[in-house]
Formats: structure tokens, C-alpha cells, sequence
């Protein structure tokens, strides 16, 4: 029985963190035992907010330090296709083949895209961030997945996908799978300050990187309850970063019990909590930052990934480009100009002889 497929991946922006490990990474690892799972490393994406030539220097290194993260974490590059969107060219074209079957007031109504251009301190929309979710259809379709791994605030931009793949399969024929959305159990982790949820821009995150003395000194920065001055008053437990922590890290589910317990009590001091969520921490990162140095001392080890990942992909995009162009009659146009133009041309030398 053939196996289904899985598109999903990130843009390039250096190290991961725990949040994406929690969020994506350990599914990933799951998921790549039970489908064809391509991992695409979204580079075009980054220049819809960052389209300046020293962001687009800062690509490549970006894109090793993030694969080197997934094979650290256990992504397996004989199980899974990891590659770099922007070395595929049929994505280019596909794109520009969808936009032509999307509205602008269909686009403007994806939620997350405003949001987004604040977070980037951009006044207008430029034209590239509003398509987006086009590029995004693109790729989830390339592969022709049939499952896309996302949070809940991506929903909207695979619905669109869905869209598309239904508009163009009711148009031209049965090309694409409508791809189902896949949503991790697992939501958003909280960063360290406890405003907002992880991320590398806001300062507040424990990389898969990080080693033992960087972990502990993030952790005893972390904000706790601000009321609790003193470890002998009652503390807050709900919504302390802290904790939250703890519930998703600390495998000794009685000692997070007690923990919990012993603080809203006020019998239990904020360096006792923390120096156990450094133990919990460490547990799960020590196998994957040795991992990391294991694999980051093989010479050209994470470019041969993606190297042959994107090649495989390749191979993957011109089978779906040309099923594409057949369906939609498009490769019917140019071989009826290059056959009669060939003819033509034979008459001539033929002529001239």
C-alpha cells in the first residue's frame, strides 16, 4: 500500500528552539515512521518580510544550522526528502499558475496575514506577503500531499490550499489530492518572559543548542508569579511560566505534583522550582546536543542533506509541473507552435538546398 504524503517545514532563521521542538520537531520524528514526509526548508518566505540582499547572505547558514537541528532531533534523511524551496524551479511556476485562480479580497481575508506585517514593521502589504498563502498552496501541492502538519493559526492558509486544489481539479481534471489539515496536539509554548509564546526576534527562548550553563541561566531568569516576594507566600501555579515548563519537560509527574503543592503553600522557593526544571530540561536536551556535535563534525555532512533532498524534489516538481501543464492543455499550445515551426523550418533549409 502506498504511503501518504506529509508537506511541512520552516523558514530558515538560524537555530531552533524548544518551542519548535515541542510544536513540530518530536512529531516529525513520529510521522516520517508512518508517511512520506517532505521537509521544506522555505527560504522563498522569508523574503516577503526580509527581502533585503544581507538577509538573503544569511540563507545558507541559516538553513545548515536548522537541518543540522532536525538530525539532531532525530529527523531521518533516508526516512524524509529535506530540501530548499527556492533551488526548485517549478515552484516558481506553479505559483504564478495559482495566483491566477485566487482573489485579492479571498487573500485579504487569511487572518494572520496583517499580523504578520506588523510583526515586521511593514506600513503596506507588499504584494509577495499577500500571496503568501499561494506560495504556501504551492508548496503543499508540489508533492501533491495529502496531510499538512500545522498549528492552529496556519488552519486558514491550508484551507485556501484546499481551495485551490479543488478549483483547479474541478478546471482542469483530477491532478491534486485535497490535503487535509493535520493539527498537533500540542499548541504554542509560552518563552521565558511569559508575555508571548517562543521566539528567537523576542529574546525569550531555550535553543536545542544550548548548553547546560546557558540552560540554567535562562531558567533563573524566567518570571514567575511577580506577587511572591518571599518563598513563604502562597504562589500562583496557573499560568506560571515555570510550571508550564514543568507539566510539558518534567517526566517525574509526583515530583511536579508536589512541586506545585508546596508552592501554592508558600513551602517551596523559586530556586528549588528552577534548579528541577534545569535537571528536567537537560534530560531532553543532553541526547540532542550530542547528537548535534556528533553530526556537526562530519565535513559537508547537512549540505549532502540537502543537497540530495533537493534533488529527490526536483525529480518530484517536473512530474507534477508536467501533470499539470497536460491537464490544463498548456503543453498542447507549445507543441503545436514547435512541431508547426519545426515543419517550417525543414521546408525552408529543404528550400534552400
Amino acid at each position: 500500500m502506498e504511503r501518504k504524503r506529509i508537506l511541512t517545514g520552516d523558514r530558515p532563521t538560524g537555530k531552533l528552539h524548544l518551542g519548535h521542538y515541542l510544536g513540530s520537531l518530536q512529531n516529525r520524528v513520529r510521522l516520517q515512521e508512518s508517511y512520506e514526509c517532505f521537509f521544506i526548508i522555505a527560504d522563498l518566505h522569508t523574503l516577503t518580510t526580509k527581502p533585503g540582499k544581507e538577509h538573503i547572505a544569511q540563507i545558507a547558514e541559516h538553513a545548515r544550522e536548522m537541518v543540522l537541528d532536525y538530525l539532531s532531533c532525530g529527523i531521518d534523511p533516508q526516512k524524509a526528502v529535506i530540501y530548499l524551496q527556492s533551488a526548485v524551479p517549478e515552484i516558481y511556476e506553479m505559483n504564478l499558475l495559482f495566483e491566477n485562480m485566487v482573489s485579492v479580497p479571498r487573500l485579504q481575508r487569511v487572518p494572520s496575514l496583517k499580523e504578520m506585517a506588523r510583526s515586521a514593521d511593514l506600513n503596506e502589504m507588499p504584494f509577495g506577503l499577500l500571496g503568501y498563502p499561494v506560495l504556501q498552496a504551492a508548496d503543499i501541492l508540489m508533492p501533491r500531499a495529502h496531510l499538512v502538519p500545522v498549528g492552529k493559526d496556519n488552519e486558514a492558509h491550508v484551507e485556501l490550499t484546499r481551495e485551490i486544489a479543488r478549483k483547479f481539479n474541478y478546471l482542469y481534471g483530477e491532478v491534486f489530492p485535497v490535503p487535509e489539515v493535520l493539527v498537533g496536539e500540542v499548541g504554542s509554548l509560552v518563552g521565558t518572559d511569559g508575555n508571548a509564546k517562543m521566539s528567537k526576534s523576542l529574546n525569550n527562548a531555550i535553543f536545542l543548542s544550548d548548553d547546560e550553563k546557558t540552560v540554567k541561566k535562562k531558567v533563573f531568569g524566567m518570571y514567575t508569579d511577580p506577587n511572591r516576594i518571599r518563598a513563604d507566600i502562597p504562589g500562583t501555579v496557573e499560568g506560571n511560566p515555570v510550571f508550564i515548563y514543568h507539566d510539558v519537560f518534567n517526566h517525574d509527574k509526583a515530583e511536579v505534583e508536589d512541586l506545585k503543592l508546596r508552592y501554592r503553600e508558600g513551602r517551596v522557593g523559586d530556586v528549588e522550582v528552577k534548579e528541577k526544571l534545569v535537571r528536567a530540561l537537560n534530560e531532553t536536551l543532553i541526547p540532542i546536543r550530542e547528537r548535534r556535535e556528533q553530526f556537526s563534525g562530519i565535513s559537508g555532512l547537512v549540505d549532502e542533506v540537502i543537497y540530495d533532498g533537493t534533488m529527490k524534489m526536483r525529480r518530484e516538481s517536473r512530474e507534477t509541473i508536467m501533470l499539470m501543464r497536460k491537464a490544463m492543455g498548456l503543453s498542447g499550445t507549445w507543441n503545436k507552435i514547435s512541431r508547426k515551426a519545426e515543419t517550417v523550418k525543414k521546408k525552408r533549409e529543404k528550400a534552400e538546398l
